[in-house]
């Protein structure tokens, strides 16, 4: 075995034949001396930091080049034709060498090709790689069909009558509102002390590339040196936490209304984790990060923290992120799945069912967890001590309340094996099934101990009242 000069990876048998050379089998590079044959396809990363494939290829066909957008069917977005009358049986060959690739259809002689597409000077070793790139602190970003829309700082700056309305603020910035081409818009604009490329990469690509009705869109971004900006539709009745917990001495949701929200936060969670190609571990789930519509449709939103999955991947090793008092008992191990985002979600719901902070520190010391009190009220049978006292409808409904409660607890199990899916949480709130009987009610409550754990973390903002109209 050996390495030659131009970086191909060759496998010899007793008689120094070759068995196996990596030219053979291309991923997402050529470099210099490597070919493409026809059939063959080089496929781009997800990401600078995600190796496994994206949607977006290059492969060779009879008569050249072809890049698509991986879909049903492909989308079409380049493609270089050599214009031949190909009589011999010999497959097209594409061949990366003297800063060009060279299309070889008719021709078989090394210097003499069908057709070269040049490539821009590299400053080092040259290579064909679809990435993103860094360049003086800009993100560049390649716009390929069904990305979001790509605005200049200054359009945005325009659009928010240069940020002078601001509808609220997290972690990594604020939000503004704005307007084009006269549809409300929510334009969250990045620090980019606080949220990195990393997030904002994460962000853009997950939610841009998907679409749900329970999912927020995104209708367009910014990259201009520092400034960072996201443009999303403008949710009015804002976030959740605004609708829970009394902080803005609005009237309190009915039942049915916080059922309605409880079924969309579900149906867009199923969606991220198992009707999109790769599964989606949102990693953020709570009420700031729900949003309403002048109806009370809830959409999720904030993707900046999110994780693609392999669907061949039982679990995956990543560091602690999201929100202290909605992370799951095996963020302590950093071996997650995507059920990390039904334990939250056990715990949203729960706090829509109680009106309350799942830490509320102005409480007795024995109520200033709700999943530890969560956990008394249920071994002592009186769960009904939980529902929320604002709500006379929600007192008249208590035994559904009750019901509902019980699938919380579910969701709340400390083996994630034993929590339901959310396509299984989809069909108890729409009555084709039951919540499972056995339920350990011995809730370990991870988010007491993880502050002393040590352990690298990626933290939301401990959540706040907010009237934000977007994603933060």
């Amino acid at each position: 075995m050996e390495i030659t000069e131009n970086g191909n990876l060759v496998l010899f048998d007793q008689r120094n034949g070759t068995v196996w050379q990596s030219f053979d089998h291309p991923t997402d590079a050529l470099v210099p001396g490597q070919s493409l044959l026809q059939g063959m396809m080089l496929k781009a990363n997800t990401s600078p930091t995600n190796w496994t494939g994206s949607k977006i290829y290059i492969t060779i066909l009879q008569d050249g080049v072809y890049g698509y957008v991986e879909s049903t069917p492909p989308q079409l977005y380049y493609n270089y034709i050599v214009s031949t009358n190909k009589s011999k049986r010999v497959p097209t060959t594409v061949t990366f060498t003297n800063g060009c690739l060279s299309i070889f259809v008719e021709s078989t002689q090394p210097g003499n090709p069908d057709g070269r597409i040049a490539l821009p000077e590299a400053k080092s070793t040259q290579y064909i790689r679809r990435k993103y790139r860094e360049r003086d602190e800009e993100l560049d970003f390649d716009i390929m069909p069904g990305m979001p829309m790509r605005f200049s700082f200054q359009k945005l700056r325009k659009s928010t009558q240069d940020f002078s309305k601001k509808l609220g603020e997290g972690r990594f910035g604020s939000v503004y509102e704005g307007k084009i081409s006269e549809e409300k818009v929510a334009v969250k604009r990045l620090e980019s002390a606080r949220q990195g490329k990393k997030e904002f990469l994460a962000e853009v690509e997950t939610i841009g590339s998907i679409e749900h009705i329970n999912l927020v869109r995104l209708i367009g971004f910014c990259v201009e040196k520092s400034n960072r900006l996201l443009v999303y539709e403008y949710m009015s009745r804002g976030s959740l936490d605004r609708w829970i917990y009394y902080h803005h001495n609005n009237a309190p949701l009915d039942w049915n209304t916080r059922c309605r929200i409880i079924l969309d936060i579900a149906k867009g969670l199923c969606y991220l984790h198992e009707e999109c190609r790769r599964k989606i571990a949102h990693l953020d789930i709570k009420p700031q990060n729900i949003l309403l519509d002048d109806n009370f449709n809830a959409k999720l939103a904030d993707f900046g923290l999110s994780k693609l999955i392999d669907r061949d991947q039982s679990k995956v090793m990543t560091v602690m992120r999201g929100t202290p008092g909605y992370l799951a008992p095996e963020w302590l191990t950093s071996q997650i799945t995507e059920k990390v985002d039904v334990y939250s979600f056990g715990v949203v719901l729960m706090e829509i069912i109680s009106g309350r902070k799942n830490i509320h520190i102005s409480q007795p010391e024995e109520a200033v967890q709700l999943i530890n009190l969560l956990r008394e009220k249920a071994q002592n049978n009186q769960l009904i001590d939980m529902i929320d006292k604002h709500s006379n409808d929600m007192v008249s409904h208590q035994e559904e309340v009750i019901q509902m409660m019980k699938l919380a607890m579910w969701c709340l199990q400390n083996d994630s094996d034993r929590r339901p899916s959310m396509s299984m949480v989809v069909k108890v709130l729409e009555g084709a099934m039951r919540v499972e009987n056995c339920l350990d009610y011995s809730f370990f409550n991870a988010n007491s101990v993880i502050s002393v754990q040590g352990i690298p973390s990626t933290y939301s903002a401990p959540p706040r009242a907010s009237i934000l109209s977007s994603p933060r």
